[in-house]
């Protein structure tokens, strides 16, 4: 993963402006630099320290990683179509599926429930782990990966009742408002 570029770095300063008000306990991130960044913009207004969490790290493209699109749609044509269609399905070369990202991701979400009851946490992650997650919470499988939007920078609110999540928001980009923006792209 390429560190933020100018646009990220704003986005992420106006999240964390965005969020100063709000009281967060404690902050965890994938251990990848777009998040860690955006982590710490957003904890430093709280003072808290963001701690690595490794079981929201990114989906493993495999041979997918750092190839441009194009590419993949050549080189990978058919397994591009079964992504863009049935992404539930679809092992990455030498990566993973969206159940093993679901799985850890998961496991992570219940490690900091254990570690903060009842507190606000903020968690830092990236789109995919964000919508298997989302997909998750919300009861659905991951066949319904594409039906979740998720921009650069979104803010999610779930609340664990101790036996269920409550969706309180998701993908609220109120804060990007003020930039100029392109169309959304998934991937």
């Amino acid at each position: 993963m390429t560190p933020h570029d100018e646009v990220g770095q704003e986005e992420a300063r106006l999240a964390g402006e965005w969020l100063k008000g709000e009281t967060i306990h404690a902050a965890y991130c994938s251990p990848l630099s777009r998040a860690r960044d955006t982590a710490r913009a957003i904890a430093g207004h709280h003072g808290l320290e963001v701690q690595d969490l490794p079981g929201l790290i990114d989906l493993n493209y495999g041979d997918w990683q750092g190839l441009p699109l194009a590419e993949v749609k050549i080189r990978y044509a058919e397994l591009y179509r079964q992504w863009e269609t049935a992404p539930h399905t679809v092992r990455f070369p030498n990566g993973e599926t969206l159940d093993e990202v679901r799985a850890r991701a998961l496991a992570a979400v219940d490690e900091v429930l254990k570690r903060h009851p009842g507190q606000v946490v903020l968690l830092a992650a990236h789109r995919v782990v964000n919508k298997v997650l989302i997909c998750a919470f919300i009861g659905l499988d991951n066949s319904h990966f594409w039906r979740i939007g998720q921009d650069t920078t979104a803010i999610n609110r779930f609340q664990w009742t101790g036996d269920t999540w409550n969706i309180m928001m998701i993908n609220d980009t109120c804060h990007l408002r003020g930039m100029e923006r392109g169309p959304y792209v998934d991937f």
